[in-house]
Formats: C-alpha cells, sequence, structure tokens
C-alpha cells in the first residue's frame, strides 16, 4: 500500500474514493501545484444539506486518520456551508449546494489542471 502522506495525487485520489462512496456530488480534483503554493490538489464537492456537508467532511477525516493521516486544520464544520480540510498537499472543500455556486472555486481556478477521475466514481 502506498503511503499517502508521501504522494499527494495518490491522497486526493483515496479523498475522492471516500466521498464517492458517502454519495458526495459533483466531485472534481484539480491539479493546481503549478497555480499556488497552497497545495498540489483540490477536491472539491458538494453535499445537499449541512448535515451531509458535515458529514461528508467528518468521513474524509476518520478514513484517513484511521491511516494516521490527519488534517493540519479544519474549517467551517459549525457552519457547514463549507468544510475545509487541510492535508498541506491536498485541499478537501466540501460545499452546500448554494454555497459552491456561490464561491465558484472551479471558475476561479479555471486554468487548472481537471483530472480525470471517472475511473473512481462508482455508478449510481
Amino acid at each position: 500500500m502506498e503511503d499517502l502522506r508521501h504522494d499527494p495525487k495518490a491522497l486526493a485520489e483515496k479523498v475522492v474514493t471516500i466521498l464517492d462512496m458517502k454519495k458526495a456530488g459533483g466531485i472534481k480534483l484539480l491539479h493546481v501545484a503549478d497555480k499556488t503554493v497552497l497545495a498540489d490538489y483540490f477536491v472539491i464537492c458538494t453535499g445537499n444539506s449541512n448535515t451531509q456537508t458535515r458529514a461528508l467532511g467528518d468521513e474524509v477525516e476518520y478514513k484517513l486518520g484511521l491511516e494516521g493521516i490527519e488534517p493540519a486544520r479544519v474549517e467551517g464544520r459549525e457552519s457547514a456551508l463549507w468544510v475545509l480540510l487541510d492535508y498541506s498537499s491536498v485541499l478537501v472543500h466540501v460545499f452546500h449546494t448554494e454555497a459552491r455556486q456561490y464561491y465558484n472555486l472551479e471558475k476561479l481556478w479555471n486554468e487548472a489542471e481537471e483530472v480525470d477521475i471517472s475511473h473512481l466514481l462508482t455508478e449510481d
């Protein structure tokens, strides 16, 4: 098994898989390493309610925690409109539907490469 702490792409793909298994909507993986020093990858997804948004963030934190990977910080859990999990090389953005439309990170980071994750997603 790869060491997710030292492989940003593998960590990002693991996050995508966790979110997909919890029925996150609109999952996107952006490679931003050559656009910012913030992270190598952004994972962006949507929850349909505050409860689901919070649960998606909690699930990522829990499942990665089982592998000894803890976020540097977590923000937004209280309001659950935009939950951000910072894994240094990977930033996980879990948005409530309206917040995702409002902040529109995909447009803001439109020069970033969108990574094909179709092989990671289950069919509904």
